[in-house]
Parts: C-alpha cells; structure tokens; sequence
C-alpha cells in the first residue's frame, strides 16, 4: 500500500501536476486497488468537510489584506520607522531588514508578500552597504517566514482547524518563537557585519525619529487590532480577519491613498486565486489524511517509533519537528500540516502534550521548509522578484536554517517559550 501510495504521488509529481493532482490521485488509487467496495463518494465527502470549518474564512481576508497593504504604504511607512532606529548600529541594516519582516508579518501574515513587500527596497540597500548577495536574499527570504509565526498566521489557522485546537491560543504562542528566531538573526547579523567590517549607518536624529513613529502609528495598529482584540475577546480570529481587511482599506484608500479604488478588483482576483489554491490543498488533503488512517499506513510506518517514544514527551516533539522538516522541504508546508498531523495527534494526546504547543512547533518547521531546498515556496518566489537563479538563492541559506533548527531545539526544551503569553493570555 505505502508502495502505491506513494509511488504514485512521485510519478504524477515527476510529471508536473500540481500537488493536489498527486494527493487526490494516490488516495483514489489507494481505494480502487486495495478497498474496491469502498464508496468513492466518501472521499468527495471528505474534500467539503475539510474545507467547511467556519474558521478557515480567516484565510482569504487576511490574504487580502496582505495584499492591499503590499501595494500600499504599510511596508514603506514600517521599514522607516525600524532604519530609524537600529540602522545606526553594527549590523543595523540586516537587524532592520529582519525586524522590518517581522513587523511585516504580524500585518500580514503572509511569508510570500513579506518577501515582496520587503525584498524590493531592502536588498538594494544591503548590496550598497556592502552585504554580499547571497547573505542579503537568503536574510530576506528567512526572515520573511517568521510571518508564519507572528500573528495572524495562516499556518496556525490550518493547524488549528485540522486539529480542533483554538487559533487564538495559537496565534498568541507563536509570538515567543517568532522573537526568538529574530534575536538569533539578529546576533548573526551583528556578528557578520562585524568580521567583515560593514561600515554602520549615520545615527538619526529624535526628530526623524518621531517623525517615523507618526507614519508608522497606523499601520501598527494591525498587531494591536489583531492581538488585542483576540486576547480581550471583543472577537474570534476570523473576526479579527474581517477588521483587518476593513482597516487596511480605510488606510490605504482613504488615508495614505495609496491604493486606488480601481485597483481593488484586480486586488481581489489575486486574492481569490490565492484562496483557491489554499483550499484546493485543504480539500485535497484532507482526502488524502483520512485515506492514509483508514489504510491504517501511519501505524504500519511509524507505529513502533510513536509507541517507544510516547512515554517520553521530548521525544515525541522531537520525532514530530523531524517529521515537519523533512516533509516540508519536498512538499506544501500546508499540505504536510494537513496529511501529517492527525498520523501524530492520537500520540500527542496520550503523551499528555498541549497541542498549542505541538502548533508552535509544527509551524516552526512549516517556517524553515517555505526557505528550505529543494522546494521552498519563498524560494521561488524571491526567483520572481530578485531574477536570480536558483542555486544563487539557495547559496546563503544554511546559516539560517541552523538557527531556525536551534530555535526548535529551544522550543522542544522550554515549551514556556511559546506557552508563557498563552498561558498569561488565556489562563
């Protein structure tokens, strides 16, 4: 069956078909061959019922906010307001680009516009401050997954609706190691700038300092709305998506006007492809998860493995974050969270681990596997946006990805990491 299955997935991928092609095709030839008298209809089922959680109505509006305020002022307003700052420091400038994507993504919640957003101005920057290429691109595209991190994130909505576990727990625990992968940029940056003798920035005077803050007021209040709001429980995370969007309009159209009103349907149309995407990959794999448990594959692959490792806690964290890496390094971060977290929630549950920080953990790996080769969704997309090859990409990623994996060793040793504001904010 394993043979099959997969198989099959490699074939179809081998030939091109986007990933739901593979994950709907292998599942349906799982049934034919080996459960002929199985209603097919089942999996049609499965497909709508993953799909129809009313959560998952965050996701587009959060998309579609992200992409009003790409085209807007937000990213500009937020990367002055860091530049003033910190650009003055040993290493400043890559601080600002790692702590401007970071900013960015708890507006947006998307790593894909963060690198649009902040990949255009901030790497002409960096190459004229004397950063080589690769070290400038690889900062970029890393630094842009903490987004998946920092709330709102549509990685956390995914795993929250696949494991029932709340969004607004999740949102919250992923704060703790959003900054801590910062921090560790952050010292890599400072440390790098300081072996190769990077010149520092002049220092800002108060003035322009103030001055940044008044135009980065507004679109700081994305965080605040999205946090606060959720941790206060004036509304739900989807409601939070709904403000959002409404916010980033009044911003954009009618204050900074930067967007105009014709250019709102042709926004919308990205959005909604977007969407389609995402939800074809929720559909497609949820088919594909409860085709895997009804064969009963998990069991017959990792059976042994969970249950040796079941009665130590850190074990089983640390078998699901190597599950993670690998599996989002050759596939959809969204289509991994979905085919490999109920295989681990029965597990997870009677090791008696909290699920909010499972979550943070698995979000963690979607992170490193959207900047990870061979097939890192940010890598391609920073393909589009810097025109460089492939290889020239990839060339300075390993020092991030170390850091990010000493952040999940982190996390797996001291869960108060990401369980401390959850616990303050919800308990």
């Amino acid at each position: 069956m394993v043979v099959l299955l997969f198989g099959v997935m490699i074939v179809l991928l081998f030939m091109g078909f986007p990933m739901m092609i593979p994950l709907i095709a292998a599942a349906l030839a799982l049934m034919w061959v080996y459960f002929p008298f199985t209603d097919p209809a089942i999996l049609v089922q499965q497909m709508i019922g993953g799909v129809s959680p009313a959560v998952l109505t965050a996701v587009p509006m959060f998309i579609f906010a992200a992409d009003i305020m790409t085209k807007g002022h937000t990213a500009d307003r937020l990367l002055d307001l860091v530049m003033r700052f910190v650009g003055h420091v040993r290493g400043g400038l890559p601080i600002t680009t790692a702590l401007s994507c970071t900013l960015f993504g708890a507006v947006s919640g998307s790593t894909q516009a963060t690198v649009v957003a902040m990949g255009g101005p901030l790497r002409p920057k960096l190459l004229e401050a004397g950063y080589r290429d690769s070290f400038a691109i690889a900062l970029i595209i890393n630094a842009s997954d903490i987004a998946l991190l920092i709330p709102p994130s549509i990685g956390m909505i995914i795993y929250g609706v696949v494991s029932g576990t709340s969004v607004g727990e999740l949102f919250i625990a992923g704060i703790g190691p959003g900054l801590l992968v910062l921090v560790l940029f952050s010292i890599y940056a400072y440390l790098i700038s300081r072996i190769h003798g990077v010149p520092v920035q002049p220092r800002a005077g108060w003035a322009l300092r103030w001055q940044a803050v008044k135009k980065a007021a507004l679109p700081l209040g994305f965080p605040v709305i999205i946090i606060g709001g959720i941790y206060s429980g004036i509304f739900s995370p989807t409601e939070a998506a709904a403000v959002s969007v409404f916010y980033a309009l009044v911003l954009e159209l009618f204050i900074f006007r930067a967007v105009a009103f014709r250019e709102l349907p042709s926004l919308a149309l990205s959005t909604g492809l977007i969407t389609a995407v995402v939800f074809i990959l929720v559909a497609a794999g949820t088919a594909f998860s409860w085709t895997i448990s009804f064969a009963q594959i998990p069991d017959q692959l990792l059976g042994g493995l969970l249950t040796e490792a079941a009665g130590n806690p850190q074990m089983v964290l640390a078998v699901i974050a190597v599950a993670f890496f690998v599996g989002c390094m050759f596939v959809d971060p969204i289509v991994v969270i979905l085919i490999l977290t109920p295989i681990f929630a029965p597990v997870v549950d009677r090791a008696g681990i909290d699920p909010v920080l499972v979550g943070a953990l698995v979000t963690l790996q979607a992170a490193i596997g959207s900047a990870t080769p061979p097939f890192g969704c940010d890598i391609f997309t920073a393909m589009a946006i810097f025109r460089r090859p492939y290889l020239e990409i990839i060339r300075g990623t390993p020092p991030f990805i170390f850091m990010l994996l000493i952040a999940s060793v982190l996390l797996i040793a001291f869960p108060s990491i990401a369980l401390f504001l959850r616990d303050l904010a919800f308990r």
